[in-house]
């Protein structure tokens, strides 16, 4: 196990890349018995360094809810790291234009973003859980990866900031719009991927844990067994796994979702350099 000096040298040099844009050796190779724990110490230090920075953080996003994508990239288990106000975008009229000069080997996914009017309770109920949000968003997110070739094990997705790049967000969808059974519509809706016209994938909810507000619920659960990670809060956003496939992306590409079985809009992205 990592002492605390090298946990601080570890976190400095995950920073560097991330500011850089540049690409290390994933940590686990050259760290023997870095853990899931050392992993999110790691990010945490990485975390107070960018408020520090003057960074705002809006909420949190779940990384791999969706388990049709772990046999890719060796995982077998969520993960989750930080939103902040420097790294979400929003949306106008559903369009939406990111520049990807600050990533490395960027990717895109579709994604249900929750926003809690109060406090979420410590528990697993779903219903009491979507008695808190006030409204869910479609959002595109942009991962990255500071590992060559998108190669790590899962701690070094939670040391690189659960690979967090950018949130591109759409309109607000107040709860109370979803129906009689807005948990059943989170779960049972379907979207559609396109890049540059080209539908690539279709989606659904309930592919994130079997749906975005259980998802919440795995993080809930996991911030209860982190006691030095503050719990959700009122106010805080969770944007809550890839719908699809995730998807490298190249400047001069426009990527738009479609929705059906639930009022939410979808979303055009321009990919600039």
């Amino acid at each position: 196990m990592p002492a605390e000096p090298e946990l601080d040298l570890i976190a400095n040099r995950i920073k560097k890349a991330q500011d850089a844009a540049g690409q290390i050796e994933p940590i686990t190779s050259g760290t023997e018995g870095f853990t899931l724990s050392d992993a999110y110490d790691v990010a945490h230090r990485i975390h107070r360094a960018r408020c520090a920075g003057g960074a705002v953080p809006l909420g949190r996003k779940i990384g791999f809810t969706n388990s049709n994508i772990w046999p890719k990239y060796g995982v077998h288990a969520p993960i989750w790291g930080y939103l902040y106000d420097t790294t979400v975008m929003h949306a106008h009229d559903g369009r939406v234009a990111c520049s990807l000069g600050s990533f490395t080997e960027p990717k895109i996914e579709p994604e249900i973003v929750v926003h809690f009017a109060s406090t979420p309770p410590v528990d697993t109920d779903l219903h009491a859980i979507l008695a808190c949000v006030d409204w869910v968003a479609h959002a595109f997110e942009i991962v990255q990866c500071h590992y060559p070739g998108w190669k790590f094990q899962a701690a070094d997705t939670i040391a690189d900031s659960a690979l967090h790049g950018a949130l591109l967000l759409g309109n607000a969808l107040a709860v109370e719009t979803l129906g009689d059974d807005p948990l059943g519509a989170l779960e049972s809706f379907s979207v559609t991927l396109s890049r540059d016209g080209e539908i690539l994938e279709s989606g659904k909810g309930s592919n994130v844990l079997g749906g975005p507000i259980a998802a919440v619920a795995h993080l809930i659960a996991t911030l209860a067994e982190q006691r030095h990670y503050p719990p959700l809060q009122a106010g805080e956003i969770v944007t809550t796994g890839t719908l699809t496939s995730a998807y490298p992306v190249e400047p001069g590409e426009q990527w738009t979702t479609k929705f059906e079985g639930i009022a939410l809009a979808g979303l055009s992205a321009e990919l600039e350099a």
